[in-house]
């Protein structure tokens, strides 16, 4: 029989960290709703101890998942642990998720702490822990960096106080895969009580080696792997999740073991965070990238004509990618959009439903065919939740290389109509500030980016961009839109982050 490895997602925690990829409640809910969907065995909804607004997020999704561990993150602090456990538990299988660092530099230069120090606060956190609930995981931060024989003492200590699972983070991606799994297997041999266990791996991927390493300590025995849809994270990122499952399930004859995800569901999560976030994959990205299944040279394209497995090594419905498209366009009804949003893995409100068909008999007036992407992409912009605070009613532009841009914006909120122009060195500028005279907002355009989603010459066209509100840095707010308009795709992106801010 295979070995069953639990999957730990900590997108909504580690992955949300990622400069760039803040979430708001409703964007969590459902990302933790999508990774309940995907079968994830344990979701790290957040460090509750970070702020308010966090604590109440882990505890919403605590109430809400009912097939899937939720877990909160908490250094070695009695307070920490304590909002951690009020966040977590109402959840069905609640677990809290506490840490420490174990590395000379980080003893020395950020905890001030003696190894004997350590080991005490290890004893007596996860001891206060296991007293609140009995799923306790204890990571030792920068274990791959710390003394190995020190981290068996802090392995031995944290199992004997009560720790169910022990994590073993590669936290600055420095490992190489035959370093990993022989720290695994030296912790197992030099460890009484490792067997009765779960050892884990959280592996940063700062040297590319992220998931190599989580595969090789699967090979040295570790029974769960944290990662991250799409590999998001700090630095470089995370071990992808995608990347491990895909390659357990495509060398199940090599690596012997599986999990229990849903893998066509793996391509629907990852467009939702690339959606969410607003941060795209790379189009060579492994699994989920645009060209991970496209055969553009000759020789290829020959090959799979023949056998598909000439150059495919798994197939792209096995990650719910659709083979086969139905064609729709403007004559296309509400059976037809709904039937192709239902075969692409999605499973909408009928609110939701009302909302994307009515931008896609819009959007069918402007293109000839709709395509799969097409309908991603304007999924991606039906609000998750939330009023629509200000609405985009039309906007005209002035522009040329020898004078200044003028743009005139008219928009809505509620019953009311608003028209302001402005006058800048571009289309986009000029449009921005005319929605900030309507809105009063003091906005900073800390990011802008566009790119095509679509191919052809009436492609859409997706515009994310990263605002901060009243002088604030502290908060990132991302908006998207999209649209086979440029200019257009940019407005509503800039409207769709104030809609996100005033929702907050």
């Amino acid at each position: 029989m295979s070995k069953q490895i639990r999957i730990f997602d900590t997108t909504l925690r580690d992955g949300e960290q990622s400069p760039g990829c803040s979430m708001n409640l409703s964007e969590k809910i459902e990302v933790a709703r999508q990774l309940e969907t995907l079968g994830v065995d344990i979701i790290e909804a957040g460090f509750a101890i970070a702020s308010p607004g966090d604590a109440a997020a882990i505890a919403t999704i605590a109430n809400t998942v009912k097939n899937s561990t939720v877990c909160s993150l908490a250094r070695c602090v009695e307070k920490d642990i304590d909002v951690a456990y009020s966040s977590v538990k109402d959840a069905v299988d609640p677990r809290i998720h506490v840490f420490l660092a174990t590395s000379p530099v980080h003893m020395e230069y950020k905890l001030k702490m003696k190894p004997e120090e350590v080991l005490e606060s290890v004893a007596h956190h996860v001891a206060y822990t296991t007293k609140l609930l009995s799923n306790v995981e204890f990571s030792a931060e920068d274990a791959t960096r710390s003394d190995w024989d020190f981290l068996c003492r802090v392995v031995d200590v944290a199992i004997k106080n009560g720790a169910t699972t022990i994590n073993i983070p590669d936290t600055t991606g420095y490992l190489t895969p035959d370093e990993y799994a022989n720290l695994i297997r030296y912790i197992r041999e030099h460890v009484d009580g490792t067997e009765n266990i779960i050892l884990s791996c959280h592996n940063h991927n700062d040297l590319g080696m992220g998931v190599a390493n989580s595969l090789a300590g699967i090979q040295a025995g570790i029974g769960q792997v944290e990662c991250t849809i799409n590999g998001i994270g700090e630095r470089a990122g995370n071990a992808s999740l995608e990347e491990i499952v895909m390659a357990l399930k495509t060398r199940k004859d090599f690596f012997d073991a599986d999990t229990r995800i849903d893998t066509t569901q793996i391509y629907r999560s990852s467009r939702m965070i690339q959606t969410i976030t607003g941060v795209p994959v790379a189009p060579t990205k492994p699994i989920v990238g645009a060209n991970a299944f496209a055969h553009e040279s000759g020789i290829h394209q020959h090959g799979v004509l023949n056998n598909k497995s000439t150059y495919e090594i798994m197939t792209p419905e096995s990650v719910g990618i659709p083979q086969n498209a139905i064609v729709l366009g403007k004559h296309s009804g509400r059976h037809a959009f709904e039937a192709r949003l239902k075969d692409l893995g999605y499973t909408l409100s009928k609110e939701k439903i009302d909302k994307a068909f009515a931008k896609f008999k819009v959007l069918a007036d402007k293109k000839k065919v709709i395509k799969d992407r097409d309908l991603e992409a304007l999924i991606g912009v039906v609000p998750v939740s939330g009023p629509v605070r200000y609405t985009l009613k039309q906007y005209v532009i002035n522009s040329g290389n020898t004078i200044s841009t003028t743009a005139v914006v008219k928009m809505t909120k509620g019953d009311e109509e608003f028209e302001r122009a402005a006058l800048s060195d571009g289309p986009i500028n000029a449009s921005y500030a005319a929605i900030n005279k309507i809105t009063g907002l003091k906005i900073e355009l800390q990011d802008y980016s566009l790119r095509a989603l679509t191919d052809g010459q009436d492609a859409q066209s997706e515009a994310v961009v990263k605002m901060t509100f009243d002088g604030s840095e502290d908060e990132v707010v991302t908006g998207r839109g999209v649209s086979v308009d440029i200019v257009e795709a940019s407005i509503k992106a800039y409207i769709n982050g104030i809609n996100k801010y005033l929702n907050s």
